[in-house]
């Protein structure tokens, strides 16, 4: 069996992990928030968390991670611990033998720590997916996931059977240098891990016997149905012998929770403008204090962070804690959303602190 179940660090229940979008928060450029991603992943692999994972998303202003393996090839080269992953691809958006070589890259660069989260949904609006795909049948990748998932197996295993028509295509890195004269090959590839905010992810990953990850920071309600129908669906798999669930929340600390509700009020402020068809750079607290909401905006707002984890680092972790016992979670991965690097950064050490996880320099 791979090892893809993560190891609790200090006091924590459950292994927790780092999901970074590297936002763009107002008076903030793209370097900017590719820099404070440095100083996260860096702060995720000091600080003995299992993953660091970075998101696909597109056309959106606030958001830099259009380029997960790009942005995961730069991380590896400032990490040495942390395992770094996608959180995830979107695979309908690309093709299955470009994901395979650019994650066999990864691989190479960083033997034996690299995840390879995959979802179905285009991260994106319908123009956009359009635009990325090359034709406007947008539902045509999203329906052929599985196909394009057993493809893109396939491709990392160099396993293609005689007679098909791929079956002298190499991923590259990948298996078949370790077949030619001289060659040596890491024995480790990417871990695949299905991502997903509804049951269909959920229940093939338990099909297949592959971790799950579920999207509970923007899809709470359907968590523990998801899990549910993913553990029931479960079959072992030479990757897993029983289901590995883990899921996405949104988390801050701050020594205040005044402050800390000051700083999740951005986020919240950039989903509702996100929802207007209106995305943008993240707010600013003091832009977000001042912001007049409607009634409408006011309960969208009220019920959004009723789902954020926050307040001080003991509170935060008495509602982490509450939510791994309420859904049988086998990990957390939390994402910190809040305008700038500082506090994202320290929230991350303060939630550390609260389960003692040790600093390992």
């Amino acid at each position: 069996m791979d090892d893809i179940r993560g190891k609790a660090q200090g006091t924590a229940p459950t292994p927790l992990s780092v999901l970074d979008l590297a936002t763009v928060g107002a008076g903030q450029t793209s370097t900017d928030a590719l820099h404070a991603a440095v100083r996260i992943a860096r702060t995720a692999d000091r600080r003995g968390f299992t993953r660091h994972w970075v998101a696909e998303h597109h056309s959106m202003p606030g958001v830099a991670s259009s380029s997960p393996a790009v942005i995961l090839a730069h991380l590896a080269a400032h990490t040495e611990r942390v395992r770094l992953g996608s959180g995830g691809v979107m695979l309908p958006n690309h093709a299955p033998l470009v994901i395979a070589e650019q994650f066999g890259t990864l691989e190479a660069l960083a033997p034996g720590r690299v995840d390879l989260g995959l979802g179905r949904a285009p991260g994106t609006d319908g123009a956009t997916a359009a635009a990325l795909r090359r034709t406007d049948r947008l539902h045509e990748g999203a329906d052929d996931f599985p196909e394009q998932l057993a493809e893109l197996i396939r491709f990392l295993d160099d396993d293609f059977p005689d007679g098909h028509p791929y079956r002298r295509i190499h991923a590259v890195p990948g298996p078949v240098q370790s077949t030619t004269a001289g060659g040596v090959q890491s024995p480790h590839r990417p871990q695949i891990w299905l991502l997903g905010s509804s049951g269909f992810s959920a229940r093939l990953a338990g099909m297949m016997g592959l971790p799950f990850s579920f999207a509970h920071h923007f899809s709470a309600r359907n968590t523990i149905p998801a899990l549910d129908l993913y553990r029931e669906s479960f079959r072992p798999s030479a990757v897993l012998d029983a289901p590995y669930a883990m899921i996405g929340v949104s988390a801050f600390a701050a020594d205040d929770p005044k402050e800390a509700r000051r700083q999740v009020l951005t986020g919240a402020l950039n989903m509702v403008r996100l929802r207007r068809g209106a995305p943008g750079l993240v707010p600013t607290p003091e832009e977000a204090e001042a912001h007049s909401f409607s009634p409408v905006e006011q309960d969208f707002i009220e019920d959004w962070l009723s789902n954020v984890v926050h307040g001080t680092p003991d509170e935060v972790r008495a509602g982490l804690d509450d939510l791994q016992k309420r859904t049988g979670a086998d990990e957390l991965m939390l994402t910190a959303n809040a305008h700038t690097q500082a506090a994202r950064v320290r929230s991350y050490e303060l939630i550390a602190d609260a389960y003692e996880m040790p600093d390992l320099g």
